[in-house]
């Protein structure tokens, strides 16, 4: 008998009875101090860790004589000790097919103990721990059963199941079984899909309660937000007003669940919030305006976006991924307020350290890796050698390319890239994408730029003042008397961030239009072109709890393939730089009609200053003249 299932003649799965078996006693599981991923250590369990998809009914009539008789014996001694002790070394290993039956009976016996309150929660713990483990054992044999009676579910007709069923179906099964060859020519019988489906729905729901039942807690006010996340004009501010000033840890949180990251290595729960809360302390280290946590949030999910609408998340592999989000929520990480170039002038420590080189993009790097040793906060911890040396080789590129000093080589190279046929470095092009995203506010919507340029601006503004008390020469833009704002944000647009967004988008096009031929050779794995499909993992808590694929999102997915065949993806940002500048030079305008006004004001002051002195002198040389004994002859005579 399956885990959760009761007796019948037609041997089907009911919803009531998966239910009144399973989900009642696991809906509120205790904490546990204990990594979640270490469930399965005893009893022949096993410690892969990952989404549980699909439940596996056995049954005992295939065995027969002595070998059915012995397991009838086994079985009911289990059984008996199933419902009377709570221990866990008694029962059979996860692995035989014994072990679903006994854990179902454990489990009604752990109901009516919580229902007296008459059981420990060490000993609720280790059967919880228990039950996981045979439904994870389910799921593995389960997976090579489908595969062995030839349920390619990856062959599935388009038109056979949805088309946001196609796309779970193929995320969760393709990967693990994207080495093994068909043993056929015949597809896949509808009705073993649809068993697949339906079972694994409901076992990941139960997986996801025990192994998510001390995961982070995202306040239902800001997953309202967070529904947003796929979009470019997603508002950073209003999350973190809403999450009472814990933006990071949110947004950080949700992108990692949408890529499936911290199901893949295996991440703590209670590790993961230390460390995002740790970025946040950080970031908030110099109570700067600008470089912030909201920025590290902004940035991250930009990044994210970049990704998903031009299908550059097809090209990665999970440690990128997960480097690439990590790298861009770290890249500021306890940034001083203050630009390289001020550390520089006076000598400062981290400038010392760094020998005048990349100096906070060193430093953001250093502090980032020295923070994420410590055990609790360490989320690398379950990484192996090999991933270890390609997640921080990658993240350690990617932060130090967000030096602006490095930013019209870092253009020249990549256009010399463009122009050739090789393909590109996937080192190079991520740190693009996060440079990009790092100085993009002015390719947000108008009321989220303004914002930020007004706290960029004061932040400059603190360093002038801080290099007034020093003696030191105003840095530009870091006199409060003498910039001007309108014409200083044309210029960054005109000479920075629009060059960079239109070799970024090349860039993306090159990359996935190699990619889409590769595809259509045979040689990569196929991109989805269904519009409907956003990103390549979407487990975030947001998106499965309020987030619908006929959503807003839909409408910024991109067109793989435009009318000509080649590569073209929306690229909001383009239309936002563009009806930015032309309000700046507006704004301009107006404040150089206001400037002549003042100046023409200040000239009639000075004339007016001017002819009152000169009325004066004259009446003070008439005065002199009535009272001097010899009259003053004006013609020297």
């Amino acid at each position: 008998m399956a885990l959760g299932y009761t007796s019948s003649r037609s041997g089907q799965l009911t919803d009531n009875t998966l239910h009144q078996n399973i989900l009642q006693p696991m809906a509120n599981p205790p904490d546990r101090a204990k990594d979640d991923s270490t469930v399965g250590s005893k009893n022949g369990q096993l410690s892969r860790a990952g989404s549980l998809t699909v439940l596996r009914r056995t049954s005992s009539k295939t065995k027969v004589g002595s070998t059915s008789s012995s397991r009838t014996s086994i079985s009911t001694e289990n059984d008996s000790y199933a419902s009377v002790d709570l221990g866990v070394d008694k029962l059979p290993p996860t692995d035989t097919p014994d072990a679903s039956h006994v854990c179902s009976i454990r489990l009604r016996n752990l109901i009516r103990r919580l229902q007296k309150e008459d059981i420990s929660k060490e000993d609720l713990q280790r059967n919880l721990e228990y039950a996981a483990s045979v439904l994870e054992t389910v799921y593995i044999d389960e997976t090579r059963r489908l595969c062995d009676e030839d349920d390619e579910l990856s062959e599935v007709e388009p038109d056979a199941v949805p088309s946001e069923v196609r796309d779970w179906l193929a995320l969760t099964f393709t990967r693990s079984m994207s080495n093994i060859k068909r043993r056929g020519e015949e597809k896949p019988k509808f009705k073993s899909v649809a068993h697949a489906i339906r079972a694994g729905i409901m076992v990941d729901r139960i997986y996801r309660r025990l192994s998510s039942s001390t995961g982070l807690h995202v306040p239902p006010h800001v997953l309202l937000l967070l529904k947003h996340l796929d979009e470019w004009g997603f508002d950073v501010f209003a999350v973190n007003d809403a999450a009472d000033n814990h933006s990071l840890k949110f947004v950080g949180y949700e992108l990692l669940q949408k890529y499936d990251i911290i199901a893949k290595y295996k991440i703590n729960s209670t590790v993961l919030d230390t460390f995002l809360l740790n970025l946040e302390i950080g970031y908030s280290k110099y109570k700067n305006p600008y470089h912030n946590l909201l920025h590290g949030a902004d940035v991250a999910q930009s990044v994210h976006v970049i990704l998903n609408q031009s299908k550059l998340v097809h090209w990665l592999t999970d440690i990128e991924i997960f480097a690439t989000i990590i790298a861009a929520l770290i890249h500021d990480y306890e940034h001083t307020g203050t630009t390289n170039n001020f550390h520089i002038m006076t000598g400062s420590e981290v400038a010392l350290l760094y020998n005048d080189r990349a100096v906070l993009e060193n430093y953001h790097i250093s502090a980032s890796f020295r923070m994420m040793k410590n055990d609790d906060s360490n989320i690398l911890s379950n990484l192996s050698r090999e991933e270890f040396k390609e997640f921080r080789n990658l993240v350690i590129d990617m932060v130090l390319a967000t030096d602006m000093s490095f930013h019209f080589q870092q253009i020249k190279n990549l256009k010399g890239l463009l122009s050739m046929p090789e393909s590109i470095d996937k080192a190079k092009a991520l740190s693009m994408v996060l440079h990009c995203a790092d100085i993009g506010h002015p390719a947000k919507e108008w009321n989220l730029h303004y914002k930020w340029t007004n706290q960029l601006l004061e932040e400059f503004f603190r360093q002038g003042d801080r290099e007034k008390e020093l003696g030191l020469p105003f840095s530009p833009l870091c006199d409060r008397s003498g910039v001007l704002v309108a014409e200083s944000q044309i210029g960054f647009i005109d000479f920075i961030v629009d060059p960079s967004f239109q070799v970024m988008s090349d860039m993306l096009e090159k990359i996935v239009s190699n990619l889409l031929k590769e595809q259509r050779s045979g040689s990569a794995t196929s991109i989805n072109e269904d519009p409907a499909y956003d990103v390549k993992k979407d487990k975030s808590t947001s998106t499965t709890s309020l987030h619908s694929s006929s959503g807003s999102s839909r409408s910024s997915t991109p067109k793989l393939l435009g009318s000509d065949g080649k590569f073209e993806f929306l690229k909001p940002w383009l239309d936002h730089l563009v009806k930015n500048k032309q309000i700046w030079k507006e704004r301009a305008a107006k404040d150089a009609e206001e400037r002549k006004k003042k100046e023409a004001k200040g000239e009639n002051t000075n004339n007016n200053n001017s002819d009152t002195s000169s009325k004066t002198s004259d009446v003070k040389t008439n005065d002199s003249q009535a009272n001097s004994p010899i009259p003053l002859n004006p013609s020297g005579k």
